[in-house]
């Protein structure tokens, strides 16, 4: 078949749409926001809540929000900057770092609503799949109920998401998932190894590379794992380290702001240049002009006389 040249008429360009902006730009799924979103109108306007996890390259963020008019409203959030706070110093993007930020943001979320008594989750994660049920007391609250939203993240088992989804479910929240996409499972068998999936929640993968890239090749362990050795973190203290964090924020998982060093808005409206008002301008204006007749008039009568 010959080459044929396409040609986009006059036709074809007044019936293109452009796409959403945030779409042109790669940062939102329209196709996948519209099904997270909608809810069912026999809901009488509940919110429809999604777990929204967001990788950057120095933190892993997990916040809930819900949808309306107006625009996204977010009921609680949660950084893996806040780690440091429950003895998590390095890794904070991690698989691991993923699952304490996920198990924060919901034991946060659980806390404001008043249910982290009566949906504990948890507490000792082995690596098997649970979802949170409801209490058998026919008064007791449902759990709290929510879909996770991953934005253009890849779904590839094993990822990264798939820590925050985990320690989310872990710390109480009832989120619709099952096990194909943990690490561990496998395909050809359909079954989860719960050891693997326990391993990854206690930093075990990361231990085991270190031990391993020690026996290969020593100076590129101290340059890759140097703030860990700075710390005095071996391979064999990281599971305690997790431990201790998981039990930390089951006990204290409400937000507390760092203390600045500075006033910070004092520093900023230092370079700031105040708006004036239309009577300041007015001056302003006048006082150019007097300035003026003052200086080049007198300017203006030199040049004369020279002449």
């Amino acid at each position: 078949m010959p080459f044929v040249k396409k040609i986009k008429s006059d036709a074809y360009f007044s019936r293109f749409q452009v796409k959403y902006r945030r779409r042109r730009e790669g940062k939102t799924d329209y196709y996948a926001r519209k099904r997270l979103v909608t809810q069912a109108k026999n809901k009488y306007n509940a919110p429809k809540y999604r777990l929204v996890v967001r990788f950057t390259n120095k933190e892993v963020i997990v916040q809930i929000v819900y949808a309306r008019l107006q625009g996204d409203f977010v009921l609680t959030a949660a950084r893996s900057k806040e780690l440091p706070r429950y003895g998590i110093n390095h890794g904070l993007t991690n698989w691991t770092a993923a699952y304490a930020t996920g198990l924060l943001c919901a034991r946060r979320a659980l806390t404001k609503l008043g249910l982290a008594d009566k949906y504990e989750g948890v507490a000792e994660p082995d690596g098997t799949i649970s979802l949170t049920e409801g209490l058998d007391d026919e008064d007791a609250p449902r759990p709290f109920k929510c879909y996770l939203d991953v934005g253009l993240k890849r779904t590839s088992t094993g990822s990264r998401v798939f820590g925050a989804l985990k320690g989310a479910s872990d710390g109480g929240i009832f989120i619709p998932h099952n096990e194909k996409r943990f690490p561990g499972y496998d395909p050809e068998a359909k079954a989860l190894d719960a050891e693997v999936l326990k391993k990854y929640i206690f930093g075990g993968h990361v231990a085991e590379y270190m031990e391993s890239l020690e026996e290969e090749d020593d100076e590129r362990f101290k340059k890759q794992f140097s703030t860990y050795l700075a710390d005095g973190v071996g391979s064999e203290d990281i599971e305690e380290i997790y431990t201790n964090a998981y039990a930390a924020i089951r006990e204290d998982p409400v937000f507390k702001a760092t203390e600045k060093t500075k006033d910070w808005k004092a520093e900023t409206k230092k370079f700031s240049t105040p708006k004036l008002t239309w009577a300041q301008r007015k001056e302003r204006i006048q006082a150019k002009i007097e300035n003026f007749q003052a200086t080049g008039g007198a300017e203006a009568d030199d040049e004369e006389d020279d002449e």
